[in-house]
């Protein structure tokens, strides 16, 4: 069967044409062409997303079917829809892509052979295809002729859907997936984001199912085929710290776990850029060329880009092919981990730079995913605002969180890995009165971490988080490794642990019922066990 009668027996009718897994030059061309992106003078196209400048996740819902409903943790992150109400919004979705020209675009989502999916992206605009020959697997000339899709994509982002209130929905915007069906379709909104996302929720319903943990994280492996992990939430710095010019890039965002090791699930990458500099960031900045397309940035006339141009949104990103890092892993896999780290940007400055964990530890942090917000980052945000996200990325996360943290545990042991928690946010005070750990700093953390000195330190414990820090650390100032000794105001110092310390018992009372293989309650934060006579030491 044709791959256009193919898709006329989906229900896409009058196609007037076909444009299937085009290269570069031809995308670009049709882009440039249809006025969808704007050339840059760093050879990179860029696109503007419209009035959707990041996900929509109150937009997003399954279809409650059997026998995927049982296996759904049902909430906020995962609301249900109807079949009957997915049909009427298919088939809208249907007649937007129908009587026009569209692009499709046939990848993989994941580099383990084993463990691989493919996928379908069906749309009709130019540059969206070009976003998901960047983000995911390329397949070769010859896995393209037996190409078959385990999943398609169907992007309809010209349709809204203007009976949202009738059906219960939360907008005009769309993001709905049938998993027995093996569809996933797009409304209302541009943004790219979408589809990376929506094949990372599947992959992390897909692969538990399998014994194999997805995970949301960057990778990186060194000459001697230590693999580390780099957990965090957006802004943590995942992305930065894992391209090191001394490491081979696997990934910066999302990976598998399987019997063999580690693998990526994209064939590119998708770094923030706002603020971005050439020397602080050499690695992402050059990779900003031909083949990458920029969203959201701010250029002037000639296309210069001005990276620290908020104007539209402080979530401007680039997707590129992670062949566009020099020092990347050409089979984007490695061994079993060596290092789990774990980031978090502590706005309230309580954290220490660097602390080692226990296993239970680690099974007490994964699942607390803990980072803070800043004042001026979204609205209503005055003062440092915990946030926790279960295993880094609750939102992408289909089942229950501690399906995920049992496999992360079970691996942990049965490799020996070593778990630390880097702290990338704030020293000497809260946000306002401390200051940003500085990228020196963090990356001597890391270093240590990952050429195993960090092992040969002396640690101390750290009161009411019951931490193990480290007394002193090559390239470090000793002073900042004590969260305390960075503070002018002791009294303040032990007001703000106790009350992130509370934080952090409150978010995690929510897994407490869920069996004593999971109470993992004593391994976090203890308040009124702080010790003041440590100050003084």
């Amino acid at each position: 069967m044709t791959i256009k009668r193919e898709i006329e027996q989906a229900g896409i009718k009058n196609i007037k044409n076909i444009y299937r897994n085009l290269s570069y030059d031809e995308l670009i061309a049709f882009e440039l062409n249809n006025c969808e992106t704007k050339m840059t003078t760093l050879g990179a196209t860029s696109v503007d997303t419209g009035i959707f400048t990041g996900r929509s996740p109150k937009d997003k819902y399954i279809v409650r079917q059997e026998p995927s409903q049982g296996n759904i943790a049902w909430g906020q992150v995962n609301k249900s829809i109807s079949k009957e109400i997915f049909d009427e919004l298919f088939s809208a979705v249907k007649s937007q892509l129908s009587n026009k020209a569209i692009f499709v675009t046939d990848v993989f989502a994941g580099s383990s052979e084993s463990s691989r999916r493919s996928i379908r992206f069906i749309s009709e605009k130019a540059w969206q295809s070009h976003f998901v020959k960047n983000m995911f697997i390329r397949p070769n000339k010859d896995q393209l002729n037996n190409f078959v899709p385990e999943f398609t994509v169907y992007n309809g982002c010209g349709t809204a859907n203007y009976k949202w209130r009738e059906h219960g929905l939360n907008s005009e915007v769309f993001v709905l997936f049938n998993i027995e069906d093996k569809i996933a379709i797009i409304g209302g909104t541009e943004y790219g984001g979408e589809m990376k996302k929506g094949i990372f929720s599947m992959m992390n319903y897909w692969l538990p199912l399998e014994n194999k943990l997805p995970m949301h994280c960057s990778a990186n492996i060194g000459n001697d085929g230590d693999v580390a992990l780099f957990f965090g939430l957006s802004g943590t710095g995942k992305t930065t710290l894992s391209t090191d010019p001394h490491r081979r890039l696997i990934g910066d965002d999302e990976h598998g776990w399987d019997e063999n090791g580690v693998f990526n699930f994209e064939g590119g990458c998708y770094a923030k850029v706002i603020d971005l500099n050439q020397d602080s960031e050499p690695e992402i900045y050059g990779a900003i060329t031909k083949g990458a397309l920029l969203e959201n940035v701010v250029m002037n006339d000639v296309g210069q880009v001005d990276f620290f141009n908020k104007t539209k949104t402080e979530n401007t990103r680039v997707s590129y092919p992670i062949n566009h890092i020099a020092n990347h892993e050409p089979t984007l896999q490695g061994g079993h981990p060596k290092n789990i780290i774990f980031l978090t940007a502590d706005a309230f400055g309580v954290l220490p730079p660097v602390s080692k964990l226990t296993n239970e530890q680690a099974m007490y942090y994964f699942l607390s995913g803990y980072t803070a917000k800043v004042a001026g980052t979204e609205r209503g945000i005055t003062e440092p605002t915990a946030t926790f996200s279960a295993c880094f990325g609750e939102a992408f996360l289909p089942l229950h969180p501690t399906k995920y943290a049992k496999l992360l545990g079970e691996k942990i042991k049965n490799h020996d890995v070593h778990v630390y928690l880097v702290n990338t946010g704030w020293t000497g005070g809260s946000y306002g009165v401390g200051s940003r750990m500085s990228i020196k700093n963090t990356r001597a953390c890391i270093n240590a971490i990952l050429d195993g000195s960090i092992q040969n330190s002396e640690f101390e414990t750290m009161d009411i988080f019951n931490l193990q820090i480290p007394i002193t650390l090559n390239g470090v100032d000793s002073k900042i490794l004590k969260p305390v000794n960075t503070w002018q105001s002791k009294q303040a110092y032990i007001n703000t642990v106790e009350k992130l310390a509370n934080m952090f018992v409150k978010n995690f009372a929510r897994y407490q019922g869920s069996g004593d293989e999971f109470d993992f309650s004593k391994a976090g934060p203890q308040p009124q066990t702080l010790n003041t006579t440590s100050f003084n030491h």
